[in-house]
């Protein structure tokens, strides 16, 4: 492993702990919590120690915990699941971070994994150095603090984040274990999650721990408007459910108040501002503005990911490709050409990304129950079929008939530029993924997107999409996580956590 290299020989270690097995998940998620604090509090002491004048005796390293798992026979377990288990015998590993923030998804893990193997699991200190950065957590710039300790740089005394151990191989199934070396338990790192997290952040002006199980993905102020306006209400009203809403700064506004009562007001909104409605069991609806393009969309849901939501739909608008649709018509997107590029080298364009029934079926539920339509009616208004997304806004501009050819030859009946970045990206991360659109311009029949031209139906539209959303994602809640972690997600060799 590569580690960061320092002048200093002497290693400065909290004292070693020595590995425990656990046959219960809760006992053995305290031990972690129990460790990862231990060692946090160990670097935040001793940086405030040398910050007060404290002499540099040395290198302060404290390291992630680790759990593992080892399994000595081929015998078959609940098949039915996507995860929770591993496909052969051998040692398996993951290393840990914030496991307050995680605690509900790691008893799940845990406990699917002693159910399903019937053996315990091992917690122990790992060999990788949590770096300073990541123990303070957020809101704190270490490094505006670094002159009041020492002319000598920061990294010579502590652990930095080091992108030789951050990456996703594991997740992109290209991870090979050299010989004698366990196999991933998780798609991610610790030091990867920790990373994410620090990003999620600074993107969102909003903590992870907001963050929702359900995601709503969208390219225009309007529908954060309309969220923003729902979630109000709904406070005001008592929540119907949900017990918070938070907006950027950590601005939280409690179940029964119509004003927040913590957090701050963002003198700016951030680049992809978020906004969450909570539920206790965070099965809540987060909101996140991506704005456009294919690179947002593929940079925040490389973050969100590590949080392992249960789903995450874009609702947004598209660019209507056939004759019989309508400005303000839905789109169901049931394949997806991709001609964004910005995964090219993680997810193979020939990689097909397929529809998730459980996805399609709230989504087509959501609309005949907000609109009043069904069946054969619904068809006047919706449309299923295969979108696409390209990586230039102004593609019209230009020379159309190869474009337009592909578009037609691949049945498209939309174009955006978010979609199937989402989707792939859901597909790459094994998060369940969905996508419903509306109609704002019609390039290949005149009626392109202008300020000015969106007619009064077409604005009752956003509200009434909005609500298509949440709908979908509260029918979604309501199912079990099992039946949303789809199989057809996950590939011949999996980690056994989701």
């Amino acid at each position: 492993m590569h580690l960061n290299h320092s002048p200093f020989t002497e290693i400065i270690r909290p004292e070693p702990v020595e590995p425990r097995h656990f046959g219960d998940a809760r006992e053995a998620v305290a031990a972690i919590k129990a460790l990862y604090k231990r060692n946090t509090r160990f670097l935040i002491d001793a940086f405030v120690g040398l910050a007060n004048g404290a002499e540099i005796k040395g290198r302060y390293r404290a390291c992630y915990p680790q759990v593992g798992i080892e399994i000595g026979s081929y015998s078959l377990t609940d098949s039915r699941l996507s995860f929770g288990h591993v496909a052969s015998p051998g040692t398996y590993t993951t290393t840990l971070t914030h496991p307050d923030l995680f605690e509900n998804y790691l008893i799940e893990q845990f406990d699917l994994l002693i159910r399903n193997h019937g053996v315990p699991l091992t917690v122990s200190e790992s060999a990788t150095p949590i770096p300073l950065h990541f123990a303070f957590g957020e809101n704190v710039h270490v490094e505006a603090n670094v002159a009041a300790l020492a002319d000598v740089p920061l990294r010579d005394i502590f652990d930095t984040p080091d992108l030789n151990t951050t990456d996703d191989l594991i997740a992109n199934g290209e991870y090979e274990p050299e010989s004698g070396e366990p196999h991933p338990l998780a798609p991610f790192t610790a030091q990867r999650i920790d990373y994410s997290l620090a990003r999620l952040s600074h993107y969102s002006a909003t903590s992870a721990a907001h963050f929702q199980n359900f995601v709503l993905f969208t390219n225009y102020q309007f529908y954060v408007d309309e969220f923003c306006a729902h979630a109000r209400k709904l406070m005001a009203e008592g929540g119907g459910g949900y017990s918070a809403f938070v907006e950027p700064g950590n601005n939280v506004t409690l179940a029964g108040a119509t004003e927040p009562e913590d957090g701050f007001t963002a003198v700016r909104l951030p680049q992809m501002p978020a906004y969450h409605l909570k539920r206790p069991d965070n099965s809540g609806i987060t909101l996140v503005n991506i704005g456009v393009g294919p690179s947002n969309a593929k940079t925040i849901t490389d973050h969100v990911a590590v949080l392992r939501p249960h789903a995450w739909l874009m609702l947004g608008h598209c660019a209507g490709l056939r004759n019989s649709q309508r400005l303000g018509d839905y789109v169901l997107a049931h394949a997806y050409v991709r001609e964004d590029h910005v995964l090219d080298d993680d997810l193979p364009v020939w990689v097909p990304i397929p529809a998730l029934a459980e996805i399609q079926t709230a989504l087509e539920e959501a609309v005949a129950e907000v609109t009043g339509l069904k069946g054969y009616e619904l068809k006047r208004i919706m449309r299923t079929g295969t979108v696409a997304t390209i990586d230039n806004r102004n593609w019209e501009l230009r020379d159309q008939s190869g474009p337009v050819k592909r578009l037609s030859q691949s049945r498209a009946i939309a174009l955006d530029m978010e979609s199937a970045t989402i989707a792939a990206n859901g597909f790459r991360f094994r998060v369940p993924y969905g996508t419903l659109l509306c109609v704002s311009d019609r390039p290949l029949h005149g009626e392109l997107k202008l300020p000015g031209m969106a007619t009064a139906f077409y604005k009752t539209q956003v509200s009434q999409h909005l609500h298509i959303g949440i709908m979908a994602m509260e029918k979604l809640a309501a199912m079990p996580s099992e039946r949303l972690h789809s199989r057809k997600l996950r590939s011949f060799y999996e980690t056994a956590f989701q």
